[in-house]
């Protein structure tokens, strides 16, 4: 396989179709990502398919095949149809997701009328305008590389120079029309350049998947960071990486086109992202809710321990309960009980006693009194949640006592009084532990 593979890449017909696809792949990644932010996801699938009658027009017009003239009446077919989208929207009450699919079956219908009337004259069946459906990347010879390769480089370049408005533009289109930028302008060009990188992706993947093409890359950058910057870039390599991964396999593949083996190598790397992706993919996530399980378990143990503490009246050291009643107190997963309880038993936080019960140490009442006191606070700011909204609280771990104001503490303190929720057993001894070194370490 590999020693095809290798015969296969001396082919120059291959180097073309490998370079072509790549910078493709690079120049819909970048700018699927603009489109992708500005919930323009559809914009690329309604720009493939307003293509196609543009191109037809080019034949009829030229009366030959030239990809070069192909991509010009695409183009402008597809500005057409962007143009007529904004124009629906902004002039009446459809909506945007209802105006791209009525220009998108307006214009691919009249585009296959064109196709049929062409196919039906003689030599029609010869101009390869089906190619530009479904997509023919070996079809690609050094000339069509090269004006693919020239559009990318100058899309890629304008992007670059208009990297910062594009950004203001997609995040906040107000304040960029409040500082003066032309928004109209900008607008347009991003719009030309999504059209732009649409049509140069038509011969090699065809007016059904160049959606896919546009979007996918962008889709699966978005799992690997949050800053546009770098969303661009990744959403570029792995754009470049699909092209690349697509032609291979179609090398190596007889009778398989290379435009839906791209699509699926695409497919594939977002998949990855999804799954894989350090901060958003769906291991990760699974990770950190079985932190935030084990870690509200052991919590809900410490306050059922000191709830049960604080009611028995005693000197801490002499209360101990059964763990039953301990697990009844506040309700806790079965499988995370005893997992709970020994993490609570290694930091020494509790501490067997007589029979089958549990009791708190020392550490232990320290550590549990502060949580009892955060949940109780917080409960407070959220009865009087009007009255408090300056401390801007989210949650029981955003109630920090030793941050507040002497006001706001004595007024949350006397909140605790009036609904008889001030913790009423302290520790005998104030030790600074931080509840993240002791529980969750």
């Amino acid at each position: 396989m590999m020693d095809e593979l290798f015969y296969q890449l001396q082919n120059q017909n291959t180097q073309w179709v490998l370079l072509g696809t790549m910078l493709l792949g690079l120049a819909s990644g970048v700018l699927g990502s603009f489109a992708l932010l500005r919930k323009q996801s559809l914009i690329g699938d309604a720009m493939a398919h307003a293509a196609l009658p543009g191109v037809c027009m080019a034949f009829l017009l030229y009366g030959s095949k030239s990809l070069i003239w192909f991509l010009v009446g695409a183009a402008i077919s597809g500005m057409v149809a962007a143009w007529l989208i904004q124009f629906i929207i902004h002039n009446s009450r459809i909506k945007e997701d209802s105006a791209l699919g009525l220009v998108l079956s307006v214009f691919f219908g009249f585009g296959i009328v064109l196709l049929t009337f062409i196919q039906h004259n003689r030599g029609g069946n010869q101009s390869g305008l089906s190619d530009f459906i479904f997509g023919k990347a070996a079809s690609m010879v050094g000339q069509d590389v090269q004006i693919i390769t020239w559009i990318a480089a100058i899309l890629l370049l304008l992007t670059a120079v208009f990297f910062k408005e594009f950004k203001i533009l997609t995040f906040d289109p107000q304040f960029a029309k409040g500082i003066g930028l032309p928004t109209s302008f900008l607008n347009g060009l991003l719009m030309v350049l999504i059209v732009c990188a649409v049509v140069i992706g038509l011969q090699t993947v065809g007016v059904i998947l160049m959606a896919a093409m546009l979007i996918t890359p962008a889709i699966a950058a978005r799992y690997w960071t949050d800053k546009l910057g770098h969303m661009v870039i990744i959403a570029g390599i792995i754009g470049g990486i699909s092209g690349v991964a697509g032609t291979f396999l179609s090398t190596t593949t007889k009778g398989m086109a290379t435009g839906p083996l791209i699509i699926v190598a695409a497919t594939l790397l977002f998949l990855i992202s999804l799954i894989f992706a350090p901060k958003r993919g769906l291991v990760s996530k699974a990770i950190k809710q079985m932190k935030l399980r084990k870690r509200t378990s052991v919590e809900q143990l410490l306050l059922s321990f000191y709830d049960l503490t604080e009611r028995a009246g005693d000197k801490y050291s002499a209360a101990s309960f059964p763990l039953d009643e301990i697990v009844k107190k506040r309700k806790v997963a079965n499988n995370l009980v005893s997992q709970s309880l020994n993490e609570l038993l290694k930091k020494r936080l509790v501490m067997k006693a007589e029979g089958d019960t549990w009791r708190l140490t020392e550490n232990g009442l320290q550590l549990s009194y502060q949580l009892a006191l955060n949940q109780r606070l917080y409960e407070m700011y959220l009865m009087h949640e009007m009255e408090l909204a300056q401390l801007q609280i989210t949650s029981r771990d955003d109630v920090d006592v030793e941050m507040m104001s002497g006001d706001i503490k004595d007024r949350l303190m006397n909140l605790l009084k009036d609904h008889n929720r001030e913790p009423m057993l302290l520790p005998e001894s104030k030790n600074n532990l931080s509840r993240k070194e002791w529980l969750y370490q």
